[in-house]
């Protein structure tokens, strides 16, 4: 599968959310895409996922505009005020959430059973906003990918603070599998990993943005 944005722009009612920005990725790719604006990574994130409709350019998914089809095929990771959990409920209410939307039930047993399948049923009865923040955004992509989606939008994981080695590790793990993968995250965070990166407000040429990491290509470091 591939995505291709072109020339997207978004403006919301009290001025511009997100710059001219061109961009493109496939499965088994990761596209790093960096920006300052926390607003304009979760404008580009909604963008590409087909949640948000571009004011100007287009996001093509195979070659068609299709955004319901963006949205059956992209899972979009912690968008703040969008997709994020509320901070102050269990650990066991995100996860019986997320099982619920993916049709794998969300009874007690089940969720003790996906917790511990996935190394965090020690924090099953935490309140989300207290998990670590690498524990927490690997929670919240196994239940994006629990939902079987060709592509996954990570929304500004660096947020939570931590070493973004975790996060970019985990994001090149989901790649190796095959998906195509995108993460917004701060110029910053991007200029620390020293990892090929997109920029918001930009044409971005796809030779020197994405890690491909297919079987041919996943060798060797992420630069």
């Amino acid at each position: 599968m591939e995505i291709v944005a072109e020339g997207v722009e978004v403006t919301g009612a009290h001025g511009p959310l997100l710059q001219r920005t061109s961009l493109r990725v496939h499965g088994g790719q990761l596209l790093l895409v960096a920006g300052d604006s926390e607003i304009a990574r979760t404008a580009l994130a909604l963008t590409v996922a087909g949640r948000l409709a571009p004011t100007a350019g287009t996001v093509r998914l195979d070659g068609a505009i299709t955004p319901s089809g963006l949205r059956e095929a992209v899972a979009v990771v912690d968008a703040p005020d969008v997709t994020e959990p509320e901070p102050t409920v269990s650990v066991r209410t995100v996860v019986a959430e997320g099982l619920s939307f993916a049709g794998l039930g969300s009874r007690r047993s089940r969720v003790r059973t996906w917790l511990a399948a996935h190394d965090a049923d020690q924090h099953e009865r935490e309140r989300f906003e207290n998990l670590p923040a690498l524990v927490r955004t690997r929670l919240l992509v196994d239940l994006s990918r629990a939902a079987g989606p060709r592509a996954l939008v990570l929304d500004s994981p660096d947020r939570h603070g931590g070493d973004p080695a975790g996060w970019y590790s985990l994001a090149r793990r989901q790649a190796e599998r095959g998906i195509a993968v995108v993460v917004a995250c701060s110029t910053h965070s991007a200029l620390r990993l020293q990892a090929p990166h997109a920029l918001i407000g930009e044409d971005n040429r796809p030779e020197d943005t994405t890690v491909d990491l297919t079987p041919a290509h996943s060798e060797g470091s992420p630069r």
